[in-house]
């Protein structure tokens, strides 16, 4: 066989050609091993995000249980009792850790009960708007602000396209720089509020540990029983704006007998010279018992840590899960 020798004019030009096939080949190897180790981490964050979820809907079942046991051990009432009420429950499973908190999703302000159904359309409800303005006096927002702010969170919601007066509907919301719509259906969840005309961070951060969205456009079932004291504005609401201090309502709920009031009787003569009761439709809206209830978990599985929030109906013998949210918390 006959050697091919390289002219020494073209043996660095040879050199280099190898120098730059090597490296390319260093390239696509690297470019290789990087995209085996993603697919290999994806996969097992894939299985730890199933192993979590897994684990959540386990934590569920033993709320749903919890509740159900809750309801059982006294059906006329749901008080204090047992600790359950925003008392963190850490439980160990195979595949992670829980971390399960309760809570009575029903004492808060309903958005939904800013409207009524009238004849199959949503139509403003007067008592949800006075509420809703009573509890913005009561956190004291200005009513300058509040005014406005709750005709917005109304035309949100209601089904026409005529803006309260303050109000904000289509036009309002397809002029910013970037055009969107409100939704003229029930709320779906306390941060759609977020998206209503007027409402700033500063606004929501402070509404926000007092709403709720409940499934159904109706005023908000307050159960005095489980009221605690950094609650007393939505006591407080029930009454027409400043017809009751949130100091008022926080030195009533400091006075409930610790087994509950056991009748709403006991409850509205225990207001003492306090306070008028407030109208008969709020009187109606008080409970002694909860149906709904509000449930946080944290999941760690494996790398992945993962929270959840639903909400719990339990106005049958057999409460359940009307909704949930996933959150991925690290």
């Amino acid at each position: 066989m006959q050697a091919h020798n390289i002219p020494p004019s073209e043996r660095g030009a040879a050199l280099l050609s190898i120098l730059l096939l090597v490296a390319i080949l260093s390239v696509i190897a690297a470019t290789t091993l990087d995209r085996v180790i993603l697919s290999t981490k994806l996969a097992g964050n894939g299985q730890s995000i199933r192993q979590a979820r897994m684990l959540a809907y386990s934590a569920e079942d033993i709320a749903l249980a919890r509740i159900a046991d809750l309801r059982a051990a006294d059906s006329s009432q749901t008080t204090l009792a047992g600790g359950w009420l925003g008392r963190e429950r850490r439980f160990q499973l195979a595949g992670g850790t829980i971390a399960a908190t309760l809570q009575d999703g029903g004492n808060c302000f309903n958005l939904n009960s800013l409207v009524q159904d009238s004849n199959g359309k949503f139509a403003v409800n007067p008592v949800g708007r006075e509420q809703f303005l009573s509890l913005m006096a009561a956190l004291s927002i200005p009513e300058n602000l509040a005014q406005p702010t709750a005709a917005a969170a109304i035309d949100w919601a209601d089904s026409d396209n005529s803006p309260q007066p303050g109000g904000a509907e289509d036009g309002d919301y397809q002029s910013v720089p970037t055009p969107y719509l409100p939704a003229n259906r029930l709320y779906t969840h306390k941060s759609e509020l977020r998206a209503v005309r007027g409402l700033n961070a500063a606004l929501y951060a402070k509404l926000a540990p007092y709403l709720c969205a409940l499934p159904k456009a109706e005023l908000s079932p307050i159960n005095v029983n489980t009221l605690l004291p950094q609650q007393a504005a939505l006591l407080a609401m029930l009454y027409p704006p400043r017809g009751m201090s949130v100091a008022q309502a926080r030195s009533h709920i400091a006075k409930r007998p610790d087994g509950g009031y056991g009748s709403l009787v006991r409850f509205w003569d225990g207001m003492g010279s306090q306070s008028a009761k407030p109208a008969q439709v709020a009187q109606d809206q008080v409970r002694l018992i909860s149906n709904w209830f509000m449930l946080s978990l944290q999941i760690e599985s494996g790398e992945i840590t993962l929270s959840e929030t639903a909400l719990i109906a339990a106005e049958s013998d057999t409460p359940k899960v009307l909704w949930r949210s996933w959150g991925e918390a690290s």
